[in-house]
């Protein structure tokens, strides 16, 4: 897969030398390109952004760059491709995406800045590739930069080999072995830690009794914590 984002910081994205990230791009599972907006920017201050037409606080980025950024980035695209536009205004990133998202050839992700990009880069990309305008969460950032980290690691860490053990994918938050439910609590050695001891039932050998336990803890706490979960099962 080839990862590629498009941004004024690219500092930023230092990050995915590190970890099974940037494992998968020393393996060559994935391949990362780093893009800086401003080269593609005609006048002399290398100007990225304007006012907002209408009036209103903040700036805008404008058009005239993305435009030229995207004809250069899609003009040797082959394959499966997604233009990724991380906002507060898209729909909200789930597992599930990530899982579909997994199964591309290459994701471009634009990181906005300021009050956003200029709407007209969102039509003219949609004649040119698949886009999705996608929400971390109900909160807004001062960039798509963190979203585009995190949604990367969401979707890297489910291509094969990325993960040493693919088994560790199955049962988590939000998979399809929990249907979807919050990850029950997990454990490791010592037995006993200042005090507190792990569950009996993981301790016992009995692995129909352990699944069963694990299955009641997960239920309990999406119960707690995200019963619109169980809403939508239901």
């Amino acid at each position: 897969m080839k990862l590629d984002y498009v941004t004024i910081f690219g500092e930023y994205f230092t990050p995915l030398s590190l970890s099974l990230v940037g494992k998968a791009a020393e393996s060559g599972i994935i391949e990362i390109g780093v893009h800086d907006l401003r080269e593609w920017t005609t006048d002399l201050h290398r100007t990225v952004d304007d006012t907002p037409v209408g009036g209103g606080a903040g700036m805008v980025m404008k058009p005239e760059p993305w435009g030229l950024a995207l004809d250069d980035l899609l003009a040797d695209s082959e394959g499966r491709i997604c233009l990724i536009i991380p906002t507060p205004s898209g729909v909200p990133f789930t597992q599930a995406e990530a899982v579909e998202l997994s199964g591309y050839d290459r994701l471009i992700f634009a990181c906005g800045r300021y009050e956003g990009i200029d709407a007209r880069v969102h039509e003219y990309a949609r004649t040119l590739v698949e886009v999705r305008e996608i929400s971390l969460g109900d909160y807004v950032l001062n960039g798509g930069e963190v979203a585009a980290l995190a949604m990367t690691e969401a979707i890297v860490r489910l291509l094969p080999g990325v993960v040493g053990n693919p088994e560790s994918l199955e049962e988590e938050s939000h998979s399809g072995a929990l249907e979807s439910l919050l990850e029950y609590p997990v454990y490791t050695k010592p037995a006993s830690w200042r005090g507190m001891d792990v569950p009996e039932v993981l301790l016992s050998g009995h692995h129909a009794k352990i699944a069963q336990w694990r299955r009641e803890q997960a239920e309990n706490i999406t119960q707690q914590r995200r019963p619109d979960l169980l809403k939508k099962k239901n």
